[in-house]
């Protein structure tokens, strides 16, 4: 586990893709191996600067997930690191058995970049909610999962990913969020940072539910209850240790995600205490159902993913809740 310093979260917030975008730009004229993989989705991935500086390294599939992602295993097998970017709802949902085929099973070094993903296209309805991808990346064998909350936490995943030498699939959002990590931050893969530190509950969450995390371990505070918040970026591999330690240390767990809870960061944890150490446990998320149309703000709270939610879950783990 990570102990790491948060800043004190303000009104100003950023879009991770940005971010995302900036780095890969900076990665690509230090490595000429680094090209980008799209399918029709220049604006969306704000690769359109990329496109213009590496025209040579810029590969426009069209609207053809499947292929995009084997194309982006072919040029892994020529020597390339290719991110393969597009809608975290397509990018998963089509192209699961190349994913899995490709890049799982083959081993290619290939980074998958989902944008959009959770309910950020809230108003697009379900068929663009991409609720599903956690879950579904998270049981491909040799694929490394990570959803990054911050901007500075996604530049630093994201010239981690130019390091690993393996496929990985990045959850990258365009709700826009405040800056939770101080700039002495270091993201370590399968370690979970430390956000705030607490011995009655433990609330872990990541991407963009972080920095509601911190709020409503405020609110919990001035009711005399202090709570851990983990910020589990690194889905696959997962910090076990910190999962244990929290389980010891604090009456229970609150897993909080943008993602159906099922095969998800809360089923994750979950298996961790069923196995290593049974513990109270409640899981905010989506239910076995599909979110309604309506803004990204809207949706969050539809399911109690805000910090009143988080306070709410925490109090009724804790037999508080009057």
């Amino acid at each position: 586990m990570v102990v790491a310093a948060p800043v004190e979260t303000s009104a100003k917030t950023y879009d991770c893709r940005e971010a995302y975008s900036r780095t890969l730009e900076e990665m690509a004229a230090q490595d000429k191996r680094v090209c980008a993989v799209v399918n029709d989705s220049v604006s969306s991935t704000k690769l359109k600067k990329f496109k213009e500086l590496f025209p040579d390294r810029f590969v426009n599939v069209g609207i053809a997930e499947q292929n995009m992602v084997g194309v982006g295993a072919g040029l892994a097998n020529g020597g390339m690191v290719p991110y393969v970017c597009g809608a975290s709802c397509f990018l998963t949902a089509r192209a699961m058995e190349q994913v899995k085929v490709d890049l799982g099973y083959s081993k290619w070094n290939v980074k998958l970049c989902g944008m959009s993903s959770g309910m950020a296209y809230g108003q697009l309805g379900a068929t663009h909610h991409s609720i599903e991808d956690m879950a579904w990346t998270r049981i491909i064998p040799n694929l490394t999962v990570i959803v990054p909350a911050d901007p500075l936490e996604t530049e630093q995943v994201m010239r981690y990913s130019l390091r690993h030498d393996g496929p990985m699939f990045l959850r990258i959002s365009r709700v826009p969020v405040p800056e939770v990590h101080d700039r002495g931050y270091q993201f370590t893969l399968g370690r979970a940072a430390l956000m705030n530190d607490g011995d009655d509950v433990t609330i872990i969450t990541n991407g963009i539910l972080v920095a509601r995390a911190l709020q409503a371990a405020k609110l919990l505070e001035q009711r005399g209850i202090f709570a851990r918040v983990l910020n589990m970026s690194s889905i696959k591999p997962l910090d076990y240790d910190a999962i244990i330690k929290a389980a010891k240390e604090t009456r229970g767990i609150v897993t909080v995600e943008e993602a159906l809870t099922a095969g998800g960061l809360g089923g994750a944890v979950a298996e961790v205490l069923a196995l290593h150490h049974p513990a109270p446990m409640r899981m905010l998320g989506l239910p076995d159902v599909f979110a309604p149309t309506g803004s990204a703000e809207f949706l969050l709270d539809h399911f109690h993913l805000n910090a009143d939610g988080m306070v709410n879950a925490a109090l009724d783990l804790l037999g508080e809740n009057k």
